[in-house]
C-alpha cells in the first residue's frame, strides 16, 4: 500500500498529461492503431552522397569511425575498408534483425545492453568519411556509400534492434545531414538519400509523443531531425517534407521553453545530456542558416543562450573536462575532432559563435575544428573567463577562485532525478578532477550496478542508514523526489565564497551543507539528522597514493582533514568505482566516515599549487 502510494504520487510529479502521452503511445503501437505499424518503407540504393566534390586540405579529419572503431568515445579496434559488426557485444543481436522493431523489449535479456549495438549505427562514421572524402584520402567515397548500401540491407527499415528507438534514428538523420553540410549538398538530395530519409522521418514522426512524454533529450533530437530532415527535403523540391519541418519547428519551440530553465538547466541535471542538448540546438540553428529558413523565437534563442553559458560554466578551460554529475551514457553529437569524448570545448565553441557571437576558448586550437569545419564565422570578441554563478533552477552551484573549482550539487526537482546525489560536491584544480562523481557506467548493468552508481553511495554527499537519499521505483525513476531549500545565498566578501543548502528527506532525516571556498582553502560543514541507526559521509578521490593519519588524508598537494561534534565511529580508505567513459569502470579510493549520532562533520581540504 505504501508503495502503491509512493507510485501514484511520482506519477503526479511526473505529470498527468505525460502519463497520458504514454498510455496512448503504447496502446496504439502494440494494438496497431497507432500509423507506425502500418508504415511502407521507401525502397533505398546508393548513391546517397554527389560523387561531385571540391577536395580541401585545410583541416586534418577525424581518424576515430575511420580508422578505428569507437564506442562511447574509447577507441578500440582498427577498423578496414569492410562495414563494421552492426550488431556488436552479443550475437543474438543479429537475432532480431527481422522483428519488428516494436516487438524487441526495452532491455531484451538475450542482448545484454542494446546501447551496445546502436553505436556504430549512429553514423559517427559517415561524418568521419566525409570529412576524409573533402581531405581526397583514396577510397574514402567508396567507402561511405559501401557501409551505407549495407547498413540498409543489414538493417531492414523498421525491422530489428536499430529502428527501436525514435532518437536513435534522428541521430542517424542529424549526421547525414550533417555530412551533407560538408560536403556542400544540403541544397539538393539523391533518390538514395531521399528515401533514406523518408524512411527515418517516417519511424520518427508518428511515435514522437512518446519521446516529448518523457521530458529528456529524447524530445529535442527527435524535433530536431523532423526540422532538419523535413526542410532538406523541401529545399530539393520534395513538398512531402514540410509536415515533418513545421513537426519539428513546433516541437523544438515547445521542448526549449519547457525543458530549459532561465537560467541555462536543462531537465535531466546531467551535464553529458546537457551537451547533447546544446549539440542540437546548435546544429539545428546552424542548418536553419545555411538554409535561410525563418528564424525561431525570441524565447528559443534566449534559452539556447542559457543553456551554453551553463555549460560554459562547468568547463575546464584547460582539459575540457567536466563534473561527471547525473546521468552519462556516452552520447555525443557531430563529432567532427579526435578531441576526447570528455572534452566540451568543440561543443562550447559552437554554441558560443552561434547563440553568443563570440568565441569561448580562441581560435587555434582542437575545440575550434567544428567551427571551421562547418564554415561557421570566426567571432573577433571572446566569452569572459566563467565565473562563479548559482544555478537555482536545476539546483547547480559553481565557485570558482583561481584554479579552483567547486561544483554543488542541489535537488530542485521539477522533472524526475536520475541519480541520488543530493548535496553532492565536484572539487576541481588546474582543470583536474580531485573530488570525483560516480559516472553512470551501464543501463543494463547487474544489480550491484544498478543500484550503486545512480544511488547516493556513489556521491559526494551524506548516506542515511544505508539507503538511498529517495526511494527507487524503477530503473530510470525515483520516488520522493527532494526539495532543498537555500539556507543562506551566495556570499562573496573580502575573496571569501560561501553559500549553504539543505534538505528534508522522506525518512524525516535532514542535511545541511556550508560550503566556503577563500584561495588554497575549502571548508564543508555537514548538520546531519534525524536517522536510525548510521550515517556516512563519503570523499570520493581521485586515483593517487593517499595516506590516513588520524582524522587526516594525504597525497603530494592535496590535504583532507575531516573533524566532528561528536565521536566518529569509523573513518577508513575503502575502494569504490567509477565510470568516466559508458560501458567501462575502475577502482578509486573512497573516504568513509561513519557517525551514529545526530552531529556537525566539518572537512577542510587545503592544497599548495604553484
Amino acid at each position: 500500500m505504501i508503495l502503491l502510494a509512493l507510485k501514484v504520487r511520482t506519477a503526479l510529479r511526473l505529470g498527468l498529461k505525460n502519463i497520458i502521452r504514454v498510455i496512448v503511445y503504447r496502446f496504439g503501437v502494440f494494438a496497431g492503431i497507432n500509423p507506425v505499424r502500418r508504415l511502407v518503407p521507401e525502397l533505398v540504393s546508393s548513391p546517397f552522397y554527389s560523387p561531385n566534390i571540391s577536395s580541401w586540405t585545410g583541416l586534418a579529419p577525424r581518424k576515430g569511425w575511420y580508422n578505428y572503431r569507437e564506442s562511447f568515445g574509447i577507441k578500440l579496434e582498427p577498423l578496414f575498408d569492410q562495414p563494421p559488426n552492426w550488431f556488436p557485444g552479443n550475437s543474438m543481436g543479429a537475432k532480431f534483425r527481422d522483428l519488428d522493431w516494436w516487438r524487441i523489449s526495452d532491455f531484451e535479456a538475450e542482448i545484454p545492453d542494446i546501447k551496445v549495438i546502436w553505436e556504430p549505427s549512429r553514423f559517427d562514421w559517415v561524418i568521419s568519411c566525409s570529412q576524409q572524402v573533402i581531405a581526397s584520402r583514396a577510397g574514402s567515397m567508396e567507402r561511405l556509400e559501401h557501409w551505407l548500401s549495407d547498413w540498409c540491407v543489414q538493417n531492414p527499415a523498421y525491422k530489428g534492434p536499430n529502428w527501436k528507438c525514435g532518437q536513435e534514428a534522428s541521430i542517424r538523420v542529424i549526421h547525414l545531414a550533417t555530412s551533407a553540410l560538408l560536403l556542400g549538398q544540403h541544397t539538393e538530395i539523391t533518390d538514395g538519400m531521399r528515401a533514406l530519409v523518408v524512411n527515418h522521418l517516417q519511424r520518427i514522426s508518428p511515435t514522437i509523443i512518446y519521446a516529448i512524454a518523457q521530458d529528456n533529450n529524447h524530445g529535442t533530437s527527435e524535433a530536431a531531425a523532423l526540422f532538419i530532415g523535413g526542410s532538406w527535403l523541401v529545399k530539393s523540391g520534395y513538398e512531402e517534407g514540410v509536415i515533418w519541418q513545421n513537426k519539428g519547428r513546433k516541437w523544438l519551440e515547445d521542448r526549449t521553453e519547457r525543458l530549459v530553465g532561465s537560467d541555462g538547466s536543462f531537465s535531466q541535471y546531467s551535464v553529458n545530456y546537457h551537451r547533447l542538448l546544446l549539440d542540437t540546438l546548435s546544429i539545428v540553428e546552424l542548418w536553419r542558416q545555411k538554409l535561410d529558413l525563418l528564424e525561431f523565437s525570441a524565447l528559443f534563442y534566449s534559452r539556447s543562450r542559457a543553456a551554453t553559458n551553463w555549460l560554459y560554466a562547468l568547463v575546464q578551460a584547460k582539459s575540457g573536462d567536466v563534473p561527471n554529475v547525473g546521468a552519462n551514457d556516452g552520447a555525443r553529437l557531430i563529432p567532427l575532432s579526435d578531441t576526447d569524448f570528455r572534452d566540451f570545448r568543440p561543443s562550447v565553441q559552437l554554441a558560443a559563435a552561434l547563440f553568443l557571437n563570440r568565441n569561448a576558448y580562441g581560435k587555434n586550437g582542437s575545440w575550434n575544428s567544428s567551427l571551421v569545419w562547418l564554415g561557421v564565422e570566426d567571432q573577433s570578441d571572446l566569452l569572459p573567463p566563467p565565473t562563479s554563478e548559482i544555478f537555482s533552477k536545476g539546483g547547480f552551484g559553481v565557485f570558482r577562485d583561481k584554479d579552483a573549482m567547486v561544483l554543488l550539487r542541489f535537488p530542485r526537482y521539477r522533472f524526475r532525478p536520475s541519480h541520488a546525489d543530493a548535496l553532492h560536491l565536484d572539487f576541481w584544480l588546474d582543470g583536474e578532477n580531485i573530488l570525483r562523481d560516480g559516472g553512470t557506467f551501464s543501463y543494463n548493468a547487474d544489480a550491484k550496478f544498478q543500484s550503486y552508481f545512480p544511488g547516493t553511495k556513489s556521491h559526494n554527499t551524506v548516506q542515511f542508514d544505508g539507503r538511498d537519499q529517495m526511494s527507487k521505483i524503477s530503473r530510470f525513476l525515483f520516488g520522493n523526489w527532494l526539495n532543498s531549500s537555500i539556507v543562506t545565498p551566495f556570499s562573496a566578501v573580502g575573496g571569501a565564497q560561501s553559500f549553504a543548502v539543505e534538505y528534508i528527506d522522506g525518512w524525516r532525516c535532514y542535511h545541511r551543507r556550508d560550503v566556503s571556498l577563500v584561495e588554497g582553502t575549502m571548508t564543508i560543514i555537514d548538520e546531519i539528522g534525524g536517522f536510525s541507526k548510521n550515517a556516512v559521509l563519503r570523499w570520493r578521490l581521485r586515483p593517487d597514493d593517499w595516506n590516513l593519519d588520524d582524522n587526516t588524508v594525504r597525497s603530494n598537494d592535496i590535504v583532507l582533514s575531516v573533524t566532528c561534534s561528536e565521536s566518529i565511529s569509523r573513518m577508513e580508505l575503502v575502494s569504490g568505482w567509477e565510470s568516466r567513459y559508458y560501458s567501462e569502470n575502475s577502482l578509486l579510493p573512497v573516504l568513509e566516515i561513519e557517525v551514529d549520532r545526530a552531529c556537525k562533520l566539518v572537512t577542510t581540504i587545503k592544497w599548495n599549487r604553484v
